[in-house]
């Protein structure tokens, strides 16, 4: 599931969520279907923050990545 990319983690979730709110899969499988729930949440968490980190990096003169400072 690492490999997932984002957009797909995300529309699997969505996917989930709807047939959860559905009320029509029975108790066993409605729990299955919240552990992935679970993972591709944490999933999307994960990538939200490393690509967070990055776009709150920025370039110096030398090519190397450094904070962003905002004055």
């Amino acid at each position: 599931m690492e490999n997932e990319t984002f957009e797909n983690a995300l529309l699997k979730l969505e996917t989930i969520i709807k047939e959860l709110e559905s009320g029509e899969i029975d108790l066993d499988k409605s729990i299955d279907k919240y552990k992935e729930a679970t993972e591709l949440l944490n999933l999307c968490d994960n990538k939200l923050k490393n690509a967070t980190e990055t776009v709150n990096k920025v370039l110096n003169d030398s090519g190397e990545f450094v904070d962003l400072k905002i004055e």
